[in-house]
């Protein structure tokens, strides 16, 4: 193991525990966000938890609830229900506006909201193509099951198993069971790799020593480490090939360069993004 994490509790709404990026490590593959949302409740006839609709660049977001669920309307004209087990991948390339709002249903049955939102920074050479949206159905998410494990392969290939799921560049990622006192190793030739314990406790074993991870926390592994169960847990597996280039990031935007981010904020600032249709509320530009 090379490096632990901890989360910046922060609130948007709700609350959000924020791992990537740190002032320790800005990505782990192409993975340059990491947020675990909630768990959280919303009261009924209230906009509690809506995200109104903000522009992203350079990146694609990755969204995969626990439990509840969100609606995603973007400048595309797409509107989607966000449920369990589904993976919604929304690539911002040149520019995409989008929102995130809590269905009425969720706020009535009092059922929390809760997953994982995640950002791709996208290769340079592709930081600025079109963008697009895709959705994955739950039952279209391959399960592994295994000596003491449960896997669902969200990204990439992983245990035997590939995902269906399209990623600009090489990615893995995996939503991953382990019973208590159980051991897997998860080496991925090529790719950097960290793991997020959601819930439970984790060690993390290297020849004859082994480091405890807490819940909530961020391990980055180094190959050969092997993942033991303390308790029953459940971890995000997260990683890649690196991005190599230099990405900056400011607000919503992420880019190979700071003029584009200057451009972008600019854009937005200026009203020249598509908007979502059907909706004027919007967030502005933090100063």
């Amino acid at each position: 193991m090379r490096l632990i994490i901890e989360p910046r509790v922060q609130q948007i709404g709700f609350e959000v525990r924020r791992l990537l990026p740190s002032r320790h490590q800005q990505r782990v593959g192409p993975f340059i966000f990491f947020d675990h949302m909630g768990p959280a409740r919303f009261k009924p006839d209230t906009t509690e938890g809506d995200v109104r609709q903000h522009p992203h660049i350079g990146l694609a977001t990755v969204t995969y609830l626990f439990s509840g669920a969100m609606v995603h309307r973007d400048s595309l004209g797409v509107e989607q229900v966000i449920e369990p087990g589904a993976i919604n991948l929304m690539t911002a390339g040149s520019g995409i506006v989008h929102s995130e709002r809590i269905p009425d249903s969720v706020r009535r049955s009092g059922a929390p909201v809760e997953g994982i939102q995640t950002w791709l920074a996208l290769p340079t050479v592709q930081e600025d193509c079109e963008p697009e949206f895709a959705h994955y159905d739950a039952s279209d998410i391959p399960r592994v099951e295994g000596d003491g494990y449960c896997a669902h392969i969200l990204i990439g290939t992983a245990l035997g198993k590939t995902s269906p799921v399209t990623s600009a560049s090489p990615t893995t990622y995996v939503d991953l069971q382990l019973d208590a006192g159980s051991s897997l190793s998860l080496d991925i030739p090529g790719h950097e790799l960290a793991v997020y314990v959601c819930e439970g406790e984790l060690a993390i074993a290297k020849g004859d020593s082994q480091d405890p991870v807490c819940t909530y926390q961020l391990a980055l592994l180094e190959p050969g480490d092997r993942l033991i169960a303390i308790s029953d847990v459940r971890l995000m597996v997260a990683g890649g090939e690196p991005i190599t280039d230099e990405r900056f990031i400011f607000w919503n935007f992420v880019a190979s360069s700071k003029e584009k981010l200057h451009a972008a904020s600019a854009r937005w600032d200026a009203g020249e993004f598509t908007l979502v249709p059907g909706e004027t509320d919007r967030i502005p530009l933090p100063r």
